[in-house]
């Protein structure tokens, strides 16, 4: 592979800094058990590690098989990866032992080499295999899908993933399409797309949404996000941080919905005889809302979707497991 190549698939972690300093390794904190649940190319494990005291504990996730091939570069005790979806959270941490971790890091999306590869079927901007799966060892491609899936389920996937509000012209293209030949390539797609998509936003793919839509369904990528906020909540100690960095508008929605319930309670009617102290509390503190800087974004200018929401969980919650 030559340097050109070698520089296309490299990844910039975003908000690197930021995200591992919102979990405050700090005094005792600093030999906790974290959670990287989105490894990728390790920025934020590594990052993590270097601020790990001796006693620490660092526990990934991924289910690229090329995320887990990198981990396994990663010489260190302390750190660990589960070739798996975040979602399986609290399975990995029974199986460990482990009751409560300090902190759980979510960058959720994907990352620039999966991007990138044009054999892994995640972009429209350059011909392959239409796969876009995460974990290539298991489940369903896209092409598989589209290949068997009703043009209604289509139609739904794409409105409701993509945001895309020409989802019925698409799937029904989709169909048409299909019953001539098969659908196995990302620049078939791509060229259905844009022949039933006039109009679309100055700067933007007419594919965008679609592609961001079928990816998303496959992955099962907001249920998997559902899951895993639960499941991190459930086993954060008292003053644990949840960081999570989004990258659209449909994950950050879940992120923010989620932490404000836990931070906001309904109150009772004052005038109902209750002492404050069986006022009904909060179980989480909201911390920051963080956006790129300009400097990071002109660097990096993926990193300009991205949102990052820091929360922690408050000491009258019971932490651990349930």
């Amino acid at each position: 592979m030559n340097a050109d190549a070698v520089q296309q698939y490299q990844h910039r972690t975003v908000l690197l800094d930021e995200a591992v300093d919102a979990l405050a390794l700090s005094g005792d904190r600093v030999n906790g058990v974290y959670v990287d649940g989105t490894f990728g190319r390790g920025g934020h494990s590594r990052k993590i590690l270097q601020q790990l005291g001796s006693g620490g504990r660092l526990l990934a996730f991924d289910k690229d098989t090329q995320a887990i091939a990198n981990a396994a570069t990663i010489n260190d005790q302390r750190f660990e990866i589960a070739h798996d979806s975040f979602a399986t959270l609290s399975e990995a941490l029974a199986v460990r032992g482990i009751k409560q971790v300090d902190g759980v890091l979510l960058d959720l999306g994907i990352s620039s080499p999966q991007v990138d590869d044009a054999t892994r079927g995640f972009s429209f901007r350059a011909d392959g295999p239409l796969d876009m799966r995460m974990d290539t060892t298991r489940g369903m491609s896209a092409a598989e899908w589209l290949a068997t899936e009703t043009e209604q389920k289509i139609e739904k996937v794409i409105r409701d993933y993509g945001e895309e509000r020409f989802a019925f012209q698409i799937a029904k293209a989709i169909v048409a399409r299909r019953a001539v030949e098969p659908i196995s390539s990302t620049r078939q797609l791509a060229e259905i797309v844009a022949r039933t998509v006039k109009t679309r936003e100055k700067g933007k793919d007419p594919a965008t949404r679609t592609f961001q839509a079928i990816r998303i369904f496959i992955n099962q990528e907001l249920e998997e996000l559902e899951v895993v906020l639960d499941e991190a909540y459930r086993y954060l100690a008292p003053h644990g941080r949840l960081v999570v960095i989004s990258f659209h508008s449909l994950e950050d929605r879940i992120v923010k919905q989620f932490m404000a319930g836990k931070a906001n309670v309904p109150q009772p009617d004052r005038r109902l005889p209750i002492r404050a102290v069986d006022l009904p509390q909060p179980e989480m503190k909201l911390l920051s809302r963080v956006k790129p800087s300009a400097a990071e974004i002109s660097e990096n200018p993926r990193a300009r979707s991205a949102v990052m929401r820091v929360a922690e969980r408050l000491s009258s919650g019971t932490g651990g497991a349930a």
